[in-house]
């Protein structure tokens, strides 16, 4: 990585423990990605972007704001970056994925917080995150009751603004879902300056629109026999699209399907015939959380499919770009997004139905049901998944985990006998 360290001086970080954290990050990159053989040339450019995480997209963030651009933080899939980039600010990602930020959430929230709020909350109040430091203002959401005390604790910190999103799916809640979309957009224009038109919203749609469409076309490379991407790197990919640059992201990933085109026309694969296929269910793998992908591909399994925030979830249904007027905009905007089947629904049969439907697309040999410890949406929902999938005849594992390596051997051997079940 190049000398960051004025920068990072500057946002007010931690630099000396924030160096620890670049001295190990390499290190685990190599170990579960440069290890690979035979991944495409054109992943060459997320390399890139995991190798300067801390400084590439950080410098081009603050050189934004000194041309008077704001820059809005995230936590959650249901926040609609249409309305940040129509107002000519930019959105990007902040979930914690590292057990390094776990002891700087748990000095202000509960132990049995899940991790991915407590790395969150740590990467802030640790400083040591450029993410963090960078953002003008956070957008959180209610969709569990763990966020919902972060967003207060982290609220005496920095702005923070919360989205109410309703628990259940009735015409009101789609309604109500639509009026805090407005809410949002006018503390949108009022924070930036910037008014949301139908024009700008209509370019903001097409273009985060256009980001999904090159996720669906990567997803849909998976549905072959032949394997041409390993599922860790398709992880990596969904992970960076978070926080990189919409345009160049959609940019480099279709560079990405089309060298994807020529392998599975030349019947390339990365895995052995007859790897056991498996789709990850469950809770969201932030980065860097490669852990449960590199223990089932280094088990026998190939990943080929995420019904999690970092996956389907994450690009499935577009958003109607034919709507002209802003209040139908809005409409349209929530009717997409409150088709995501978060667990933080009530009731969410349609979550149970989309994996199904997954199984067959990706033509899935068996289920993991994954759960980051104490997330009690996802674990209580999972009695409910994996009862019905195995009526379905779907093998299925649930297990649970949290960002520590203290549980990979015996993951290993629950994953590692799980797949060769599957035999």
């Amino acid at each position: 990585m190049a000398d960051y360290k004025e920068m990072w001086k500057d946002l007010g970080m931690d630099l000396e423990t924030h160096d620890q954290l670049c001295e190990v990050l390499p290190q685990a990159f190599t170990d579960v990605y440069l290890s690979q053989e035979n991944r495409p040339e054109n992943m060459a450019y997320y390399d890139f972007v995991v190798s300067e995480i801390h400084g590439v997209r950080p410098a081009e963030l603050i050189e934004a704001q000194k041309k008077g651009k704001k820059v809005f933080g995230s936590f959650c899939i249901f926040v609609p970056d249409e309305i940040v980039f129509g107002a000519d600010a930019i959105a990007t990602g902040l979930c914690g994925g590292s057990q390094f930020w776990v002891p700087g959430g748990e000095k202000v929230l509960p132990t049995n917080t899940c991790p991915l709020i407590k790395a969150s909350v740590g990467a802030r109040l640790d400083k040591t995150c450029p993410f963090f430091r960078i953002a003008d203002m956070y957008i959180g959401e209610t969709t569990c009751d763990g966020k919902k005390k972060a967003w207060e604790i982290l609220g005496e910190d920095v702005p923070m603004y919360v989205m109410d999103l309703p628990q259940m799916k009735r015409r009101k809640d789609y309604k109500a879902w639509a009026e805090e979309i407005t809410d949002f957009k006018n503390t949108v224009e009022e924070f930036t300056g910037n008014k949301v038109t139908a024009d700008s919203l209509k370019n903001s749609i097409k273009l985060i629109n256009d980001k999904r469409r090159a996720l669906q076309r990567l997803s849909n490379f998976r549905k072959n026999i032949n394997i041409p991407i390993s599922g860790k790197d398709v992880l990596l990919i969904s992970q960076i699209a978070f926080y990189d640059d919409p345009t160049r992201f959609t940019q480099m990933t279709n560079a990405l399907c089309d060298e994807l085109d020529k392998r599975v026309e030349e019947g390339v694969s990365v895995f052995p015939k007859g790897t056991k296929r498996i789709l990850l269910a469950g809770t969201p793998l932030a980065i860097p959380n490669w852990k449960i992908h590199n223990i089932i591909e280094t088990s026998g399994g190939a990943v080929v499919c995420e019904e999690m925030c970092t996956g389907t979830r994450y690009f499935e249904n577009l958003v109607d770009e034919s709507k002209d007027g802003l209040e139908d905009q809005i409409d349209v905007l929530a009717q997409r997004y409150m088709g995501i089947n978060c667990a933080c629904f009530t009731p969410n049969n349609d979550r149970i139905e989309d994996i199904k439907r997954l199984c067959k697309e990706y033509k899935i040999d068996g289920v993991i049901d994954l759960n980051l410890k104490f997330c009690n949406l996802y674990d209580t929902e999972g009695f409910l998944v994996e009862r019905e999938l195995k009526k379905d005849g779907i093998p299925v594992l649930g297990i649970e985990t949290d960002y520590t390596d203290s549980d990979v051997q015996q993951l290993r051997t629950r994953i590692g006998a799980f797949i060769e079940m599957l035999d």
